[in-house]
């Protein structure tokens, strides 16, 4: 699978994907118009390993909530990133077997590297 999640209205993640330089074959799902599904959310666990890998702790909502004060499970985790599109790091790209979530520079140098090997 080639696939990126990202946002339209995000700068960064625009700003990535034209670094990266996405190639045509990756589909491209932005998650504010088109929700991931538990399904997506699923598999992106089995790439990531964990809930929590994909889970953005600089969402707006996290702070609101005060979740930092909580100790979020697995199961917390996924039910947000199910709730609101903004619990998800983003972006997460992935290509093939291989997954890059988040904007740090290390992430997405590996993404571009994987991509344009």
């Amino acid at each position: 699978m080639k696939k990126i999640y990202y946002l339209t209205t995000c700068d960064t993640c625009k700003r990535i994907m034209k670094d990266i330089d996405l190639p045509q074959s990756f589909q491209k799902q932005d998650i504010k118009s088109e929700p991931l599904t538990v399904k997506q959310l699923d598999e992106l666990h089995d790439l990531a390993g964990s809930y929590e890998a994909l889970f953005s702790k600089r969402a707006k909502l996290y702070k609101e909530r005060n979740l930092k004060d909580e100790t979020l499970s697995e199961k917390d985790f996924k039910s947000l990133l199910l709730e609101h599109y903004t619990f998800l790091k983003r972006p997460v790209i992935i290509n093939a077997s291989e997954i890059f979530i988040g904007n740090s520079k290390k992430t997405v140098e590996a993404a571009k590297n994987s991509i344009h090997s």
